[in-house]
């Protein structure tokens, strides 16, 4: 028997309007330190996508890897609805969940 880990599906951003970077996580507050750290290295390190705009959580990882792999599918104009739905300002929500 398997216990099945708590999965985060996150949109990073530069900054509103800027680079966008779709992720997916275990530990969401752990990767989002890593992302502002710049330890975690590629494509957020070099676009400086570090803030947390957008985030779902999902009950299994299964779950969270097939909803990164649709978000990850969808124009970037759907992706901006997407975070701007609950978040217009672009807020960095890091700071609201540690």
């Amino acid at each position: 028997m398997s216990i099945e880990k708590t999965g985060y599906v996150y949109i990073a951003a530069s900054r509103k309007n800027g680079t966008i970077y779709v992720g997916i996580t275990s530990d969401l507050i752990k990767r989002m330190w890593q992302h502002k750290n710049k330890t975690y290295g590629g494509f957020t390190a070099r676009y400086g996508a570090d803030k947390l705009v957008y985030y779902e959580i999902f009950n299994e990882m299964r779950a969270a890897i097939s909803r990164e792999k649709r978000l990850k599918f969808y124009k970037r104009a759907w992706k901006v609805a997407l975070i701007e739905k609950d978040n217009p300002d672009w807020t960095d929500l890091y700071w609201r969940i540690i």
